[in-house]
């Protein structure tokens, strides 16, 4: 696909760590962008300087959405390009000692589900709506190539760690999601993969890096080479990869600099 300023994206969780540094790497190349977050505040300052729309959306509402899709269809015409990088999260170990009751604990399967719900099914959630729009335009070159969506998934699909037992699964439902997707849209000319990030230098690893350095530092040290958490931008990088190289399609790739996660 060529990128250009003809081209529209939507990209969600756009207002911090790897879906800005997408924004940013999308708009370097002249693409108008929608971004797609429920941090108003930060939302509209990154739109005002990089020069992008802001929609408030909940990825976990359908309605919320679907509004967003119109709102940006309206401001920048159909996507072609989505990359999704919101999500909505938890944690617990499957069954753990719980010190004050002195007793064994689950984790309640009312987080699990939300976790489901804030992965997987917000996933194809926006992939399907953004597909559904996708199948309506016109092709943009010879391959009949209409549109990319580009999902997030993580190393922990692969590698989840103790406590990821609802991340590890939402991210291996989204890996999984990847090739029949991409193979249900393959007649509309619509490509579908994931990246799977390892540990990178996002607002809640800065956090860590301000509180307990030491931690931070130890992390760092994990990762093969470079020794080093993975910069945003280098997300960035390769979501722009996907987006231009149309010969990438139901793959989802590790962007991890060879870290393969430990049980702890």
């Amino acid at each position: 696909m060529k990128i250009d300023s003809s081209l529209s994206a939507i990209v969600t969780g756009g207002a911090s760590g790897l879906g800005l540094a997408t924004v940013r790497a999308l708009r370097d190349a002249g693409v108008k962008v929608a971004i797609f977050d429920l941090n108003e505040e930060a939302g509209a300052k990154y739109a005002a300087e990089l020069g992008t729309t802001f929609h408030k959306v909940d990825i976990m509402s359908e309605e919320s959405v679907q509004a967003g899709f119109d709102a940006a269809r309206a401001a920048n015409g159909q996507e072609r390009i989505v990359v999704h990088c919101a999500m909505v999260a938890g944690g617990g170990k499957t069954v753990g000692w719980d010190k004050e009751n002195k007793c064994f604990k689950r984790a309640p399967t009312e987080g699990f589900e939300r976790g489901m719900l804030g992965i997987a099914v917000a996933s194809y959630r926006i992939a399907s709506i953004a597909a559904l729009g996708m199948a309506s335009a016109d092709p943009l070159n010879d391959d009949g190539e209409r549109g990319t969506i580009i999902l997030t998934s993580s190393c922990a699909a692969q590698d989840g760690q103790i406590g990821q037992v609802t991340y590890g699964s939402g991210k291996g439902a989204v890996n999984a999601m990847v090739l029949p997707m991409a193979r249900d849209l393959m007649d509309l000319g619509i490509r579908v993969n994931a990246i799977m990030p390892g540990t990178f230098a996002t607002p809640p690893m800065l956090m860590v890096k301000e509180r307990a350095p030491a931690v931070f530092e130890g992390l760092g040290a994990a990762v093969p080479f470079p020794k080093r958490l993975g910069e945003p931008h280098e997300f960035g990088s390769l979501a722009m990869e996907l987006v231009r190289n149309t010969y990438f399609n139901g793959q989802c790739i590790r962007l991890d600099g060879a870290i393969r996660m430990p049980p702890r």
